[in-house]
Protein backbone atom coordinates (compact mmCIF):
# COMPACT_ATOMS: atom_id res chain seq x y z
CA UNK A 1 0.00 0.00 0.00
CA UNK A 2 1.23 3.57 -0.88
CA UNK A 3 3.25 5.04 1.98
CA UNK A 4 1.41 8.27 2.16
CA UNK A 5 -1.26 5.96 3.28
CA UNK A 6 0.31 3.88 5.73
CA UNK A 7 -2.22 0.89 5.81
CA UNK A 8 -1.71 -1.23 8.64
CA UNK A 9 -0.70 -5.11 7.59
CA UNK A 10 -2.54 -7.91 9.67
CA UNK A 11 -1.72 -11.10 10.08
CA UNK A 12 -3.16 -14.70 8.27
CA UNK A 13 -4.91 -16.67 10.86
CA UNK A 14 -9.84 -18.27 10.56
CA UNK A 15 -24.37 -25.77 10.04
CA UNK A 16 -27.47 -23.84 11.41
CA UNK A 17 -26.94 -25.97 8.44
CA UNK A 18 -28.35 -24.35 5.16
CA UNK A 19 -29.90 -27.22 4.05
CA UNK A 20 -32.71 -25.38 2.43
CA UNK A 21 -33.46 -26.23 -1.64
CA UNK A 22 -32.21 -23.64 -2.73
CA UNK A 23 -28.62 -22.48 -4.05
CA UNK A 24 -27.96 -18.63 -4.49
CA UNK A 25 -25.86 -18.05 -7.04
CA UNK A 26 -22.91 -14.88 -6.67
CA UNK A 27 -19.98 -16.05 -7.82
CA UNK A 28 -16.89 -14.13 -7.28
CA UNK A 29 -15.13 -13.62 -10.64
CA UNK A 30 -18.48 -12.66 -12.29
CA UNK A 31 -18.17 -9.63 -13.93
CA UNK A 32 -22.06 -8.79 -13.58
CA UNK A 33 -21.98 -7.92 -9.92
CA UNK A 34 -25.32 -9.27 -9.73
CA UNK A 35 -26.57 -12.29 -7.30
CA UNK A 36 -28.45 -14.94 -9.03
CA UNK A 37 -31.14 -17.10 -7.55
CA UNK A 38 -30.70 -20.71 -8.36
CA UNK A 39 -33.40 -23.41 -7.45
CA UNK A 40 -30.92 -26.09 -6.98
CA UNK A 41 -31.91 -28.96 -4.55
CA UNK A 42 -29.24 -29.46 -1.98
CA UNK A 43 -29.85 -33.20 -1.32
CA UNK A 44 -31.69 -35.99 -0.33
CA UNK A 45 -33.88 -34.83 2.63
CA UNK A 46 -33.37 -38.17 4.53
CA UNK A 47 -29.98 -38.00 4.33
CA UNK A 48 -29.52 -34.40 5.30
CA UNK A 49 -31.72 -34.26 8.43
CA UNK A 50 -29.84 -32.66 10.89
CA UNK A 51 -27.90 -35.49 13.18
CA UNK A 52 -28.41 -37.84 10.28
CA UNK A 53 -25.77 -40.76 10.37
CA UNK A 54 -23.51 -41.37 8.03
CA UNK A 55 -25.29 -43.56 5.95
CA UNK A 56 -24.49 -45.35 2.55
CA UNK A 57 -24.92 -46.11 -0.20
CA UNK A 58 -26.47 -42.33 -0.68
CA UNK A 59 -27.97 -40.36 -3.52
CA UNK A 60 -27.20 -36.84 -3.54
CA UNK A 61 -29.35 -34.67 -5.17
CA UNK A 62 -27.16 -31.82 -6.70
CA UNK A 63 -26.77 -28.89 -9.49
CA UNK A 64 -25.77 -31.06 -12.46
CA UNK A 65 -28.21 -34.11 -11.35
CA UNK A 66 -27.71 -36.90 -8.92
CA UNK A 67 -24.33 -38.43 -7.76
CA UNK A 68 -24.91 -42.11 -6.19
CA UNK A 69 -22.22 -42.89 -3.87
CA UNK A 70 -21.93 -46.15 -2.67
CA UNK A 71 -19.83 -45.84 0.59
CA UNK A 72 -18.41 -43.10 2.52
CA UNK A 73 -15.76 -41.37 0.59
CA UNK A 74 -12.46 -41.76 1.80
CA UNK A 75 -10.31 -40.00 -1.53
CA UNK A 76 -11.71 -36.85 -2.42
CA UNK A 77 -10.46 -34.20 -5.18
CA UNK A 78 -11.91 -30.67 -5.20
CA UNK A 79 -11.68 -28.41 -7.71
CA UNK A 80 -11.80 -24.96 -5.94
CA UNK A 81 -10.98 -23.23 -2.94
CA UNK A 82 -14.30 -22.97 -0.99
CA UNK A 83 -14.47 -26.87 -1.37
CA UNK A 84 -10.55 -26.97 -0.36
CA UNK A 85 -11.67 -24.65 2.82
CA UNK A 86 -14.84 -27.50 3.43
CA UNK A 87 -13.18 -30.73 3.31
CA UNK A 88 -10.60 -29.83 5.32
CA UNK A 89 -12.38 -28.43 8.08
CA UNK A 90 -14.45 -31.65 8.07
CA UNK A 91 -11.02 -33.88 9.05
CA UNK A 92 -10.34 -34.86 5.41
CA UNK A 93 -7.17 -34.28 3.54
CA UNK A 94 -8.15 -34.46 -0.26
CA UNK A 95 -6.18 -36.67 -2.80
CA UNK A 96 -6.43 -34.03 -5.64
CA UNK A 97 -6.71 -29.92 -5.12
CA UNK A 98 -6.29 -27.09 -7.48
CA UNK A 99 -4.89 -23.13 -6.28
CA UNK A 100 -6.92 -20.76 -6.25
CA UNK A 101 -8.30 -19.30 -9.28
CA UNK A 102 -6.49 -15.99 -9.30
CA UNK A 103 -3.30 -16.73 -7.77
CA UNK A 104 -1.22 -17.05 -11.08
CA UNK A 105 2.16 -18.45 -9.09
CA UNK A 106 0.35 -21.16 -8.33
CA UNK A 107 0.15 -22.88 -4.91
CA UNK A 108 -2.71 -24.03 -2.49
CA UNK A 109 -3.36 -21.32 0.13
CA UNK A 110 -0.98 -20.58 3.18
CA UNK A 111 -3.54 -20.64 5.80
CA UNK A 112 -4.53 -24.59 5.05
CA UNK A 113 -0.91 -25.77 4.65
CA UNK A 114 -0.30 -28.11 7.51
CA UNK A 115 -3.97 -29.49 6.22
CA UNK A 116 -2.88 -30.85 2.57
CA UNK A 117 0.83 -31.55 2.62
CA UNK A 118 0.20 -34.65 0.74
CA UNK A 119 -2.51 -33.39 -1.37
CA UNK A 120 -1.69 -33.48 -5.31
CA UNK A 121 -2.10 -30.32 -7.38
CA UNK A 122 -4.72 -31.26 -9.94
CA UNK A 123 -4.98 -27.81 -12.00
CA UNK A 124 -4.59 -25.28 -13.23
CA UNK A 125 -9.10 -24.83 -12.20
CA UNK A 126 -9.56 -23.67 -15.56
CA UNK A 127 -8.31 -26.88 -17.33
CA UNK A 128 -7.97 -29.63 -14.41
CA UNK A 129 -6.11 -32.01 -15.41
CA UNK A 130 -8.24 -35.36 -15.65
CA UNK A 131 -5.67 -37.78 -16.42
CA UNK A 132 -4.48 -37.25 -13.11
CA UNK A 133 -7.66 -36.95 -11.51
CA UNK A 134 -8.34 -40.66 -12.82
CA UNK A 135 -4.93 -41.76 -11.37
CA UNK A 136 -5.92 -40.87 -7.67
CA UNK A 137 -8.73 -42.65 -8.19
CA UNK A 138 -10.96 -40.51 -6.04
CA UNK A 139 -14.04 -41.38 -4.14
CA UNK A 140 -16.20 -38.46 -5.17
CA UNK A 141 -15.04 -35.18 -6.83
CA UNK A 142 -16.67 -31.60 -5.41
CA UNK A 143 -17.02 -28.87 -7.15
CA UNK A 144 -19.35 -26.26 -9.10
CA UNK A 145 -21.20 -25.43 -12.27
CA UNK A 146 -19.52 -21.91 -12.45
CA UNK A 147 -16.04 -23.67 -12.59
CA UNK A 148 -16.10 -27.07 -14.19
CA UNK A 149 -20.10 -27.46 -15.79
CA UNK A 150 -17.93 -28.25 -19.44
CA UNK A 151 -16.13 -31.22 -17.95
CA UNK A 152 -18.90 -32.32 -15.30
CA UNK A 153 -19.34 -35.52 -17.84
CA UNK A 154 -16.12 -35.99 -18.59
CA UNK A 155 -15.40 -35.61 -14.02
CA UNK A 156 -18.37 -37.73 -13.38
CA UNK A 157 -17.21 -40.79 -15.41
CA UNK A 158 -14.25 -40.81 -12.88
CA UNK A 159 -15.76 -40.80 -9.74
CA UNK A 160 -19.33 -39.60 -8.46
CA UNK A 161 -19.02 -35.76 -8.75
CA UNK A 162 -21.20 -33.23 -7.24
CA UNK A 163 -22.04 -29.75 -7.84
CA UNK A 164 -22.86 -26.73 -6.53
CA UNK A 165 -24.49 -24.02 -8.55
CA UNK A 166 -21.68 -21.61 -8.09
CA UNK A 167 -19.47 -20.11 -5.50
CA UNK A 168 -18.86 -17.35 -2.77
CA UNK A 169 -22.55 -16.49 -1.55
CA UNK A 170 -23.92 -19.56 -0.86
CA UNK A 171 -20.85 -21.06 0.77
CA UNK A 172 -22.78 -22.12 4.04
CA UNK A 173 -26.26 -24.00 1.46
CA UNK A 174 -22.46 -25.18 -0.56
CA UNK A 175 -21.04 -26.74 2.67
CA UNK A 176 -24.05 -28.77 3.44
CA UNK A 177 -24.39 -30.52 0.10
CA UNK A 178 -20.83 -31.60 0.48
CA UNK A 179 -21.49 -32.66 3.93
CA UNK A 180 -24.00 -34.59 2.86
CA UNK A 181 -21.76 -35.83 0.40
CA UNK A 182 -18.98 -36.34 2.63
CA UNK A 183 -21.74 -38.20 5.34
CA UNK A 184 -20.26 -34.94 8.03
CA UNK A 185 -23.87 -33.48 7.84
CA UNK A 186 -23.49 -33.32 11.86
CA UNK A 187 -19.85 -31.65 11.87
CA UNK A 188 -20.87 -29.28 9.78
CA UNK A 189 -23.60 -28.15 11.82
CA UNK A 190 -21.33 -27.94 14.66
CA UNK A 191 -18.84 -26.46 12.42
CA UNK A 192 -20.47 -23.40 11.10
CA UNK A 193 -22.87 -22.97 14.23
CA UNK A 194 -19.70 -22.38 16.39
CA UNK A 195 -18.08 -20.24 13.66
CA UNK A 196 -21.71 -18.56 13.79
CA UNK A 197 -21.46 -18.38 17.50
CA UNK A 198 -17.94 -16.46 17.39
CA UNK A 199 -19.10 -14.31 15.04
CA UNK A 200 -22.39 -12.49 16.76
CA UNK A 201 -19.66 -12.88 19.69
CA UNK A 202 -16.86 -9.87 17.85
CA UNK A 203 -19.88 -8.01 16.92
CA UNK A 204 -21.02 -7.88 20.37
CA UNK A 205 -17.57 -6.47 21.70
CA UNK A 206 -17.30 -4.19 18.48
CA UNK A 207 -20.53 -2.51 19.14
CA UNK A 208 -19.32 -1.89 23.24
CA UNK A 209 -16.49 -0.37 22.39
CA UNK A 210 -18.32 1.97 19.84
CA UNK A 211 -20.89 3.35 22.40
CA UNK A 212 -23.58 1.03 20.93
CA UNK A 213 -23.41 1.74 17.60
CA UNK A 214 -21.17 -0.65 14.71
CA UNK A 215 -18.97 0.62 12.60
CA UNK A 216 -19.18 0.58 8.54
CA UNK A 217 -16.47 -1.67 6.89
CA UNK A 218 -15.42 -1.76 3.02
CA UNK A 219 -13.98 -4.34 1.22
CA UNK A 220 -11.45 -3.16 -1.70
CA UNK A 221 -10.31 -5.37 -4.04
CA UNK A 222 -7.19 -4.73 -6.40
CA UNK A 223 -7.34 -6.79 -9.40
CA UNK A 224 -5.97 -7.11 -13.06
CA UNK A 225 -8.97 -4.85 -14.16
CA UNK A 226 -11.44 -2.29 -12.52
CA UNK A 227 -11.11 -2.58 -8.88
CA UNK A 228 -13.89 -4.24 -7.25
CA UNK A 229 -15.54 -3.36 -4.03
CA UNK A 230 -17.61 -6.59 -2.54
CA UNK A 231 -21.58 -5.97 -1.65
CA UNK A 232 -23.73 -7.79 0.91
CA UNK A 233 -24.22 -10.74 -2.08
CA UNK A 234 -20.71 -11.84 -1.56
CA UNK A 235 -18.41 -14.40 0.53
CA UNK A 236 -16.72 -11.62 2.51
CA UNK A 237 -19.92 -9.51 2.37
CA UNK A 238 -21.54 -12.46 4.49
CA UNK A 239 -19.22 -12.27 6.87
CA UNK A 240 -19.56 -8.83 7.84
CA UNK A 241 -23.12 -9.41 7.87
CA UNK A 242 -22.33 -12.90 10.46
CA UNK A 243 -20.13 -10.04 12.64
CA UNK A 244 -23.09 -7.27 12.01
CA UNK A 245 -21.13 -4.63 10.58
CA UNK A 246 -23.15 -2.17 8.37
CA UNK A 247 -22.12 -1.37 4.84
CA UNK A 248 -21.31 2.11 3.26
CA UNK A 249 -24.40 3.08 0.93
CA UNK A 250 -22.79 1.41 -2.40
CA UNK A 251 -21.94 -1.75 -1.01
CA UNK A 252 -25.26 -1.71 1.45
CA UNK A 253 -27.09 -3.65 -1.70
CA UNK A 254 -27.54 -7.19 -2.90
CA UNK A 255 -24.88 -7.43 -5.36
CA UNK A 256 -21.83 -9.51 -5.25
CA UNK A 257 -19.45 -6.94 -6.53
CA UNK A 258 -19.41 -3.33 -7.74
CA UNK A 259 -16.98 -2.04 -10.61
CA UNK A 260 -15.23 1.08 -10.05
CA UNK A 261 -12.70 3.26 -11.85
CA UNK A 262 -9.94 5.57 -9.49
CA UNK A 263 -12.51 8.42 -9.89
CA UNK A 264 -15.03 6.55 -8.48
CA UNK A 265 -13.16 4.77 -5.29
CA UNK A 266 -14.70 7.14 -2.88
CA UNK A 267 -17.54 4.52 -3.18
CA UNK A 268 -15.19 2.39 -0.78
CA UNK A 269 -15.43 4.77 2.21
CA UNK A 270 -16.25 3.39 5.39
CA UNK A 271 -14.98 3.60 8.96
CA UNK A 272 -13.29 0.43 8.21
CA UNK A 273 -11.62 0.05 5.11
CA UNK A 274 -10.17 -3.54 4.30
CA UNK A 275 -8.04 -4.24 0.71
CA UNK A 276 -6.61 -7.20 -0.68
CA UNK A 277 -5.04 -7.65 -4.04
CA UNK A 278 -5.59 -10.24 -5.98
CA UNK A 279 -2.03 -12.42 -6.78
CA UNK A 280 0.39 -9.83 -8.59
CA UNK A 281 -0.11 -6.21 -7.28
CA UNK A 282 1.75 -5.16 -10.70
CA UNK A 283 -1.01 -6.11 -12.75
CA UNK A 284 -4.02 -4.15 -10.70
CA UNK A 285 -4.51 -1.02 -10.39
CA UNK A 286 -3.45 -0.16 -7.01
CA UNK A 287 -0.68 1.88 -7.14
CA UNK A 288 -2.99 4.27 -9.73
CA UNK A 289 -5.71 4.36 -7.48
CA UNK A 290 -3.55 4.78 -4.38
CA UNK A 291 -2.21 7.99 -5.97
CA UNK A 292 -5.22 9.76 -6.39
CA UNK A 293 -6.51 12.69 -4.73
CA UNK A 294 -9.46 10.69 -4.51
CA UNK A 295 -7.98 7.66 -2.47
CA UNK A 296 -5.91 9.96 -0.31
CA UNK A 297 -9.10 12.11 0.57
CA UNK A 298 -11.19 8.91 1.92
CA UNK A 299 -11.87 8.89 5.96
CA UNK A 300 -10.41 6.06 6.65
CA UNK A 301 -7.11 6.98 4.58
CA UNK A 302 -6.89 10.20 6.97
CA UNK A 303 -7.75 7.92 9.84
CA UNK A 304 -5.25 5.20 9.40
CA UNK A 305 -8.51 2.68 9.05
CA UNK A 306 -7.24 0.83 5.98
CA UNK A 307 -6.39 -2.47 6.71
CA UNK A 308 -4.37 -4.96 4.06
CA UNK A 309 -5.61 -8.62 4.27
CA UNK A 310 -5.01 -11.77 2.76
CA UNK A 311 -6.77 -12.22 -0.45
CA UNK A 312 -6.72 -16.08 0.39
CA UNK A 313 -8.76 -15.76 3.31
CA UNK A 314 -10.66 -12.76 2.55
CA UNK A 315 -11.47 -13.55 -1.35
CA UNK A 316 -10.47 -17.41 -2.14
CA UNK A 317 -11.31 -19.06 1.16
CA UNK A 318 -15.19 -19.08 0.59
CA UNK A 319 -15.46 -21.54 4.04
CA UNK A 320 -15.48 -21.60 7.90
CA UNK A 321 -11.46 -21.67 8.24
CA UNK A 322 -11.24 -18.37 6.12
CA UNK A 323 -13.97 -16.51 7.63
CA UNK A 324 -12.61 -17.67 10.90
CA UNK A 325 -9.17 -15.63 9.47
CA UNK A 326 -11.60 -12.89 8.91
CA UNK A 327 -13.10 -12.74 12.51
CA UNK A 328 -9.63 -12.40 13.91
CA UNK A 329 -8.39 -9.51 11.12
CA UNK A 330 -11.76 -7.76 11.93
CA UNK A 331 -11.07 -8.09 15.69
CA UNK A 332 -7.67 -6.00 15.29
CA UNK A 333 -8.65 -3.76 13.34
CA UNK A 334 -11.90 -2.99 15.48
CA UNK A 335 -9.36 -3.01 18.55
CA UNK A 336 -11.09 -6.07 20.27
CA UNK A 337 -9.85 -9.64 21.29
CA UNK A 338 -10.87 -12.26 18.81
CA UNK A 339 -13.34 -14.62 19.58
CA UNK A 340 -11.99 -17.73 20.92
Amino acid sequence: MNRSVRARRLPVAVLAVALSTTLLAACGSNGDGKAADAAKPAGDAASTAAGATATFPRSVTHAAGTAEIKAQPKRVVVLDSGELDDVTLLGITPVGAVSPHMKTEGGFPNYLKDKIKDTKDVGPMNEPNLELIASLKPDVILSSKVRHAKVYDKLNAIAPTVLAETTGFPWKANLALYAQALGKEAEAKKALADYEARAAKLGEAIKAKNGGTMPSASVVRFVAGPTRLYAKASYSGVVLKDVGLTRPAPQDVDQNILEVSAEQINQADADLVFVTVADDPTKTKQSEVQETPVWKGLNAVKNNTVFNVPDETWMSGIGVQAADAMLVDIAKAAGVDAPK
